[in-house]
């Protein structure tokens, strides 16, 4: 028995791995540290998203890239006067001018001040006012006749009677701008408390809310996206609008500069001017835009 019992543990013995015991090797200095390993995905993930990115940008831009060439070309080619329509280097050109010997820079600053100050003004006086309708019957019936002859009056319409009350300096301008930009936003903000979803508000009666508690937690956040779409035709109306006044009795500005290069005839520094308008206008609805994501970034995405 004791020698079935050796030899099982001798052949036990043979068959086990020996271990072998590691020895450790120093690492030379000019040694690369070995790379981490790529994900599996990650590279078809960045590449996807990197042509999303660019599939975006030839679309937003095709369009604009595509009536850049046709007026440069159809001018050289003689199918339009280039007296009236120079082409669009020329146009480059005179604004590059413009640019540089800071005539530029001053139009454009007196017309941001005074559009700026104008559109803050109404945005200051018209969400509290609409608010306040939209919310109060009362206070709607009793204003309501008259928000209906004034919003139907054009701001242009009152130009002259602004320039008569306050003169051709910048309040008037400002007032201007104030008056054209008060109504998008008061008409939108009244629409916007009134069309609140009926059965959020029975929700909040249910629970025995206040009517402050209620205005505030449920009325607000739900106006929010219309508040913002009166905004931001606001700002269209505001360059629009400013731009209008500046022709008629400014000294100073993107409309002057416009008016006053049709008058001299110096018809690519006129387009320059109206470019420079364009942009301007464009920058300032992106900002609305992305400060209406900010303050609506509870709402549920839709669309891709």
């Amino acid at each position: 028995m004791s020698i079935t019992t050796e030899k099982a543990a001798t052949a036990t013995a043979e068959q086990a791995p020996t271990k072998v015991p590691e020895t450790a090797v120093p690492a030379r200095s000019g040694d690369a540290t070995p790379a981490a390993p790529v994900r599996k995905g990650t590279l078809p993930r960045v590449a996807g998203f990197t042509g999303r990115v660019l599939l975006t940008v030839a679309t937003r831009t095709v369009a604009v890239a595509a009536l850049l060439a046709l007026w440069e070309i159809a001018p050289r080619l003689g199918l339009v006067d280039r007296t009236f329509l120079p082409p669009f280097s020329e146009v480059a050109v005179a604004w590059w001018g413009l640019l540089t010997d800071g005539q530029l820079a001053q139009h454009a600053q007196a017309s941001l001040v005074r559009s700026l100050s104008g559109f803050g003004l109404a945005v200051a006086l018209a969400v509290p006012l609409g608010l306040l309708i939209g919310w109060y019957r009362p206070l709607a019936d009793l204003l309501g006749p008259l928000l209906e002859v004034f919003r139907n009056t054009a701001a242009l319409a009152l130009l002259p009677v602004f320039v008569l009350l306050l003169g051709i300096g910048e309040t008037s301008k400002i007032s201007i701008v104030l008056y054209a930009c008060t109504w998008p936003i008061l008409l939108n903000t009244i629409s916007a408390v009134r069309s609140v979803d009926p059965t959020l508000l029975r929700l909040a009666r249910s629970m025995d809310l206040p009517a402050p508690k209620i205005f505030q937690k449920v009325i607000l956040p739900a106006s929010v996206p219309t508040v913002f779409t009166g905004i931001r035709l606001a700002g269209a109306v505001a360059i629009l609008v400013l731009v209008a006044a500046e022709m008629v009795g400014a000294k100073a500005g993107l409309g002057y500069l416009v008016n006053s290069s049709q008058f001299n005839f110096a018809i690519p520094e006129m387009y320059a001017g109206i470019i420079t308008i364009s942009a301007i206008g464009v920058a300032f609805n992106q900002l609305l835009v992305a400060l209406e994501r900010r303050f609506t970034s509870w709402r549920t995405p839709t669309g891709n």
